[in-house]
Formats: structure tokens, sequence, C-alpha cells
């Protein structure tokens, strides 16, 4: 069996340093699934042997220029400051470096070159380092060799200065790089601070506290009104409001129960309660949510992967026009050496591909990390992407486009009032489980009704349930039965298939014989479903319920919703809906995550409705915590704002680089202006996709 590790690698500059590092560890044999995340710094893959000995792996890292840490837990301390990074210190270095080199050229001008040259080639070791080993390490073209090449050069054709400049200006650029993962890493990595660092742990001599990641499943902890959560548990003793907006963005808090689950992260508003850990720290809901980001951030787009191989060639070629610039014209034409040089090392300034390789990953990330934020949960950028081409969207109608539970809609009293009505019925349900039972009781309470006392209950095999209510003999019944054991006036009759005719489920309550009155209930749309049918066709996206249910309650909702409706369906009839629907474009389906599993598997992008279930998060491409219906445009609308940010990136890449380009052959650009047109671009291309991390979803 394969064995999964997980490594920390420390001195990553951008994104090409990716690349880098997983073709050295490809390379290494018995090892396999490589996924390595820019933004979290995290190598993940598989050992094959016995031994599982990541030692290679470490060694191949490192003999790049990189540092590894072993990673144990998914909770991490707090990132150091900027200045206190490696890279941070290497700025600073560089920085005196070139202060002090101004300063020698000031005051002794006949020692300004050897100044500027030291200053340049000691802040350039670590760069040329990373370029030799990555050179021996199979990777010859990458980034630091390209300015390693412009600054030797540089140096030699007595343009020391310059190179001094370059340098610090590129290094400049690779900090705020990091410094931007570290902010976007920072955004999503917020919700691990969310969970306790203690716990009362409840034992046979009492109360004590314990570090919240030594809580094991079948620990019973205390919670205290205002603490929170340490743990996903489930209460054994109390009840009380608890606040989960933190984890499900709901804005109210819930009133749990004994036997109710509550999330780690989870505020207690009010009373003491005992609860039961049913998952350890590393398994808990917000663990599992950080690793589902992490690896969706891992996950490279279409987009990504094409300018990951554009780059391949894209730097080996910048170092043959390089030299073809530099060359050519005085070989050729007998043009001035030294100015053709200088153009050609400027060339492999502005064609350093730092600000492309960002493009597409420095948004992406911040994509799913907004989207994370706002309980949006996606499966990597091939997810995120193909959610914004969707032109179909199929939504299961149980769980999904309503509640998932019958509710009363309407009470008719034929002869007594709808209290009294609720009363009876109520009595005759109560203790039962039944659905609608459930949903007669749950308004009784909401109405503050008190239920009389009953005798006798017993189900009539279907039919209906009968009980001894107050000396009388109630009945609640369906239509079909309540018939056949009194006689319903033809405008009670018609109210009944009124009711029907709207989707709803009509339970008549008969009394010794006499027809008291009917309740209708059913399983009704959730809040915001109809507008957030309405911001799918501004976005030119169609919807359509399919559904298992009868016919009169999907057309009865759909025409709420203003959707067409395919009624009936088994498992395979879904199915081969979805595929009828893909003739007609991308189409993501919607379902709860456990029955529509085929149908979601089968669909583009398949979207979970669930308030973090274990299938919610690991059956779909993606799972809306918040189990708002309205999250479903607003995935499509982040979606369509992250690939609009990746191609403004991508033209400001490449838009930079050919003015520059244009601008050196005409002897206009000098080099410090050539690092610009990289580090400038990465600049802009950073703070553009952390723009993203602010989005404001149209829910």
């Amino acid at each position: 069996m394969p064995t999964m590790k997980t490594l920390t690698i420390d001195g990553m500059d951008c994104p090409s340093c990716s690349a880098k590092i997983e073709g050295a560890v490809c390379g290494i044999p018995g090892v396999s699934n490589v996924s390595l995340n820019y933004t979290s710094q995290k190598l993940k893959f598989e050992l094959e042997g016995d031994s599982a000995d990541s030692k290679p792996v470490v060694q191949a890292i490192e003999r790049l220029g990189y540092k590894v840490n072993q990673t144990q837990g998914q909770i991490e301390g707090p990132a150091p400051a900027w200045w206190q990074t490696a890279k941070g210190r290497l700025v600073l270095g560089a920085g005196a470096l070139l202060i002090i080199a101004a300063l020698v050229a000031y005051l002794a001008p006949g020692y300004a070159y050897p100044a500027f040259s030291l200053a340049a080639l000691v802040a350039l070791f670590p760069l040329a380092r990373k370029a030799v080993m990555g050179a021996l390490a199979g990777q010859p073209f990458s980034i630091e060799t390209l300015v390693t090449i412009a600054v030797v050069g540089a140096v030699i054709i007595d343009q020391a200065a310059e190179a001094a400049v370059v340098v610090f200006l590129f290094l400049v650029g690779e900090l705020l790089e990091l410094i931007a993962a570290a902010k976007a890493r920072k955004s999503v990595r917020a919700l691990a601070d969310l969970v306790p660092k203690t716990a009362f742990l409840v034992t046979g001599s009492g109360v004590r506290e314990i570090a919240a990641q030594d809580l094991g499943v079948g620990d019973i902890i205390e919670v205290r009104p205002g603490g929170r959560v340490p743990a996903d548990s489930r209460i054994i003793a109390g009840e009380g409001a608890i606040d989960e907006s933190a984890v499900t963005g709901e804005s109210m808090p819930k009133r749990k129960r004994v036997g109710d689950a509550v999330f780690a992260g989870s505020i207690n508003s009010d009373t003491l309660l005992r609860l039961e850990v049913e998952r350890d720290a590393n398994d808990n809901m917000i663990a599992r949510i950080l690793t589902m980001v992490e690896d969706a951030e891992a996950s490279k787009a279409p987009t990504a992967r094409f300018i990951d191989r554009f780059s391949r060639y894209y730097t080996p070629g910048v170092i043959v026009v390089s030299a073809l610039i530099a060359f050519v014209p005085p070989l050729a034409v007998g043009a001035p050496l030294i100015p053709w040089i200088y153009k050609g090392l400027a060339i492999l300034l502005i064609g350093c591909p730092c600000a492309l390789v960002l493009s597409t990953p420095a948004a992406i990330t911040s994509g799913i990390s907004a989207g994370a934020r706002h309980g949006l949960l996606m499966k990597g950028g091939v997810v995120l992407e193909a959610i914004g081409r969707v032109r179909q969207v199929a939504f299961d109608k149980t769980g999904t486009l309503t509640r998932g539970t019958p509710q009363v809609t309407d009470i008719v009293g034929a002869s007594v009032s709808a209290e009294r009505l609720l009363a009876l019925a109520g009595a005759v349900e109560a203790g039962s489980s039944h659905p609608l039972a459930l949903a007669v009781t749950e308004e009784a309470e909401k109405r503050n009704i008190d239920l009389p006392e009953a005798q006798g209950s017993g189900s009539l095999n279907g039919r209906g349930v009968r009980a001894m209510v107050q000396g009388q003999d109630v009945v609640v019944a369906s239509p079909r039965y309540a018939q056949e054991i009194s006689s319903l006036e033809s405008d009670f009759s018609e109210r009944i298939r009124t009711l029907e005719d709207e989707g709803k489920t009509v339970a008549v309550v008969v009394a010794d014989g006499a027809v008291l009155g009917a309740i209708a209930f059913r399983d009704e749309l959730r809040e915001g479903a109809k507008e957030a049918m309405d911001r799918l066709r501004t976005l030119d996206v169609s919807a359509i319920m399919l559904t298992g249910d009868n016919r009169r309650t999907g057309a009865a909702l759909a025409r709420q919703l203003g959707i067409d409706v395919k009624a009936e369906l088994l498992p395979e009839d879904k199915l081969a809906e979805i595929a009828r629907l893909k003739e007609n474009g991308s189409i993501a389906m919607v379902g709860d995550g456990i029955n529509d599993a085929p149908a979601l598997a089968s669909a583009d992008v398949g979207i979970a409705m669930g308030g973090g279930t274990d299938v919610a998060l690991e059956t779909a491409d993606a799972a809306l915590l918040h189990e708002r219906v309205g999250d479903v445009p607003a995935l499509v609308g982040l979606s369509r704002a992250t690939m609009g940010n990746i191609y403004q990136n991508i033209s400001l890449a490449l838009g930079l680089k050919a003015i520059f380009l244009i601008t050196t052959i005409l002897g206009m650009t000098s080099l410090w202006m050539a690092i610009l047109a990289d580090t400038g671009a990465t600049v802009l291309v950073t703070i553009n996709a952390l723009r993203l991390l602010g989005y404001r979803l149209d829910r």
C-alpha cells in the first residue's frame, strides 16, 4: 500500500518554483501522485515500498536550494513577518549592499565598478546557486537562470551598477509574491483560529483543562456559556442555542438538544453543555475544509496547465531570442557588439516568465479562498473554471430546492376552529416519528397549543391514525379513507382537490364520524429559491428541476420558481436526463450529495447541498456549506469573476513585455527598466489577483 507523505517547503518565490520541484520529485523512483501547492507551500506525494522513506525526496528538494520541514498536523502556527523570512533578509542585505556601493561610488568614483560588481554578485549568489542546482536536477531553464546570465553579462560589459539594481528589484518582486501568497493563505487559515486551543475534559475525578488536540473520539467535554466547541461532537446533556455562523454562515443561532451534532468552532451561546467527541482534531469540520481548500489550490486549472506547458518552451525560447539579438547584428552587419549584447541582456530580463506563470494560479487561489470563506468549497481550479462555463443547472427538489421536510401549509376547519383541529390532530399524532405527524406537532408547538391526552393510538395500515381524545373517536385519515368513514360535502371535496393540485398532501380529521376539517402539508421551497432562479436567468443560465416526486407536486413548485420540471424520475432516469441536457451545453447538477450521487458524477459539475456532511465534501465537485440555493448563482458569478481576473493578468503580463520588447529593440530600455517589465507586471498581477479575496458574493 502506498504511504501518503506531506512536506512543507520554505523558499518558493513564485509558482514557477512549483514546476521545478515537481519535476525533480516526479523523477524519483517509487514516488507518485505528486501535488505541490504554492500557496500553502505543502508538497503531497505517495511512496511505494515497505520503508516509505521520504529522505530521497527531501534531498532532491534541498539540492534545488529549498528548505524542507515535515508536516504532522493540520493547524500551523502564525507565519513569521516578512523581514524574518530568508527572502526578507536577502532583500534587506541586497539593499544594504546597493546603498554601500552607491556611497563608495559617490566618495571614491574610481572604485564604483568593483563596489557595484561585488554588491551585484553577492546578492546574486543565492539565485545563481538555485540556477545551477536546477540545471543539475534537469531543470536548466528557470527564471533564476535568466537573471543570472543577465546580471553576470552586465558586470562583464561594465554595467555593474545596473546589475546591482536589477538583482535588488528582482528580489523585491519575489518578496512581494511571497507576501501576497502569505496573505491569501492567511485569509483561509484564519478558519483554524476558530477552534479553541484548550478543552474542558470530563473525567471520573472531575473536570480538567487539556489541549484540544489531545481530545480523542468518545471523550466527554464541557462547553461553558460563551465558549467555543473544541471538536466535532454530539450533545449528551443540556440544551441551548449554538452559533454556527463562523462555520456554516447561518446568522441565527440554532437550538440544539440532546443527540444533536455540533461543529468545532461553534459558540455555545447560553447554557452549560456536555458533549461526546465524535472526531479528533485532525478530522474535524474545519480541518477537513482546510484540507479540501489546500487540495483545491494545488489542483491546476486548464488555463494554468496551458501556461505551464507554454512556459517550458517560452523560457528557452527567450534565451535563444536574446542570443540572436545580442550577436546576429554584430556578426551579420558589423553593428557595435556591446550595445547589442546590452539589448540581448535586457531581453533576458524582460522575458522572465514570473508574472505570466503567476497570472493564473494567483487568481485561482484567491477565488478558491474567497469562496471557502463564504462556505463555497470547490475541488480545484478545474472546477472553478468549469462552473463559469455552465449554461444549464439541474436541481434536485427534496432537500435542495425545498427544505426536505413537510410543513403545515393550510388548515381548513369544516366545523371547528383551526386551533381545535390542530389540537385533536396533534394529540392523535403525538409520539409518532412520521414526517407528517412531526409537522402537525411542530405547528401546534409554534401556535402554543396544548395537546390533550390521547389513548389507544394506532395506525390504520397506511390509511391514517386513530385514537380516543377527550371521549371522542378521532381519525386523521387520507381523503379517500375519510370518504369511506364519513361524508364529504362537495365544497369541502373541491377544496381538497384544489390543495392537491397545488402539490400538497391533505389529511382529513374525523371525530365520531363527523368531518371536522383538513390539514394540508408540503415540502416548501427554501428561502431565496425564487430569487436564485431569477439571478441565474440574468447570468444567461437556464434551470430545470429533476425530481422523483409526483408530477403534480413537481409542477406546482416549478411554477412558483418559473423553471422547467421533469418529475417521477428514478436515479437512472436522472442520469439519462443529464445526458440529454448535455447535448445543449455544459450542465451543473445540484443535489443533496447522497441519493443524487450518480447524477452529480455524470454532470460537468456536481454541486452538493449540505451543511458540511461527509458526502457533500467528498462526492461532488463543489459543496455549498450554507445550504442556500442562492449560492449556486453566486458560485457561477465567482467563477466568471475569477476567469476575468485571469485574462486581465495574462494581458498585463504579456502586454508589458511586448511594450518593453519594442522599446529595447529601439534602444530606449535600460537593464533596470527591463527587470521592471517583469517585476512590475508581477506586482500588478499579484495585486489584481488579491482583489478577489474581497469579492462580494451576489446571493
